[in-house]
């Protein structure tokens, strides 16, 4: 299946290495899944619900440009870029510079 991109970026690892970061829209609860195939669910757990797109937004570091899947995440699911910015975000010491896709 192929990933959608929502934002593509780069940050300074120890402010010096250049490290890339993206945000992507996935069709499904990606931690709901890996718990379903691990039968790891809880009683009664339920996947988030998707947003008006039929999307969840998620950050990517280590997995961050790879356009197919199967792919790993970095962050919970988000059902507004904003929230999966500001987790990036929140994640690197200085700041994201974002590309504009």
């Amino acid at each position: 299946m192929s990933i959608k991109f929502l934002k593509i970026g780069t940050w300074l690892y120890d402010g010096t290495t250049e490290r890339p970061v993206d945000i992507v829209g996935l069709p499904y609860d990606w931690w709901f899944s890996l718990a379903e195939a691990d039968d790891m669910l809880e009683p009664g757990e339920e996947p988030m619900p998707l947003n008006e797109e039929g999307l969840l937004y998620y950050v990517r570091f280590r997995y961050a440009g790879a356009a197919t899947e199967p792919t790993w995440v970095d962050s919970g699911g988000y059902q507004d870029i904003s929230g999966a910015i500001e987790e990036a975000e929140s994640k690197v010491i200085g700041r994201i510079q974002w590309e504009n896709t």
